[in-house]
C-alpha cells in the first residue's frame, strides 16, 4: 500500500481498537486479490474507515459528491481510493469508473442504501450495486457495521463498534433487467441484516 493510505490505515486501526474496542468478524471472507465489492449498511461517515482498517488490501469507495467538499473527510476519501457519485440520478460516469476498477482487480466499497440511516435500521437499497456486480462479474461481500452512528454521540461517547464481513455472493442471472437486479439487491440486504443480527446477539 502507498504511504498515505498505509498511514491512515494504521491510524484508524489504532483509533477504533483503542477508543471503541472495535472488532472484525470473518474478515477472511474478503479475498486478498481480484475485483470484489464490499456492500455495507450505512450509519455514519465513520463507516468507510472502520470497514477498511481491518482489511490489508486497499478499498476504494463510491461516495456521494458532497463528501468530497468536506476538507479533511474529502482528503481522506481520496487517499482511500474513493471517487464521487451524484445522488438522485443515474451517474453513468461513476458506474463506468466502478466497473473499470473492479475489472482491473481492485476492491471497492459501496453503500447500497445511498445515504446514512437515521434510525439505524436498513433502508431501501438501490440496484446500482447489483448492476455493477453483474457487469464487472465480481463477487459481493455483504458487510455490516454496528454502532458507528453512536461514536462521540450523546449518552454513548465511546460505544463498542463492530464490522462483520459475510461470505461472497455472485450475480448468476443471465439477465440484468430490473426484476433480477432487485432480486440480487434484496439478497445482499438480507445477508447484511443477518450479519447485523449476529453481531448484536
Amino acid at each position: 500500500m502507498e504511504l498515505g493510505y498505509n498511514f491512515l490505515h494504521c491510524f484508524f486501526y489504532l483509533f477504533y481498537r483503542s477508543l471503541f474496542a472495535a472488532k472484525a468478524v470473518n474478515k477472511e471472507n474478503v479475498p486478498n486479490k481480484g475485483g470484489v465489492i464490499i456492500a455495507a449498511n450505512h450509519l455514519s461517515n465513520w463507516d468507510p474507515m472502520l470497514i477498511s482498517c481491518f482489511i490489508k488490501r486497499p478499498i476504494g469507495y463510491m461516495a456521494k459528491q458532497e463528501l468530497f467538499d468536506v476538507p479533511l473527510l474529502g482528503s481522506a476519501l481520496r487517499t482511500f481510493h474513493s471517487f464521487p457519485v451524484r445522488r438522485g440520478t443515474v451517474d453513468r460516469t461513476a458506474i463506468r469508473t466502478a466497473i473499470n476498477k473492479l475489472v482491473s482487480g481492485e476492491c471497492m466499497g459501496v453503500f447500497p442504501e445511498g445515504h446514512r440511516s437515521k434510525t439505524g435500521e436498513l433502508q431501501q437499497a438501490a440496484t446500482g450495486v447489483a448492476l455493477i456486480a453483474a457487469k464487472a462479474a465480481v463477487p459481493v461481500i455483504p458487510t455490516a457495521v454496528i454502532n458507528t452512528n453512536k461514536i462521540f454521540g450523546s449518552g454513548s461517547f465511546f460505544p463498542k463498534v463492530c464490522v462483520a464481513y459475510g461470505k461472497p455472493i455472485y450475480y448468476t442471472s443471465a439477465s440484468t433487467n430490473r426484476a433480477e437486479l432487485q432480486k440480487f439487491t434484496d439478497m445482499i440486504m438480507h445477508e447484511i441484516q443477518n450479519l447485523i443480527n449476529s453481531c448484536k446477539t
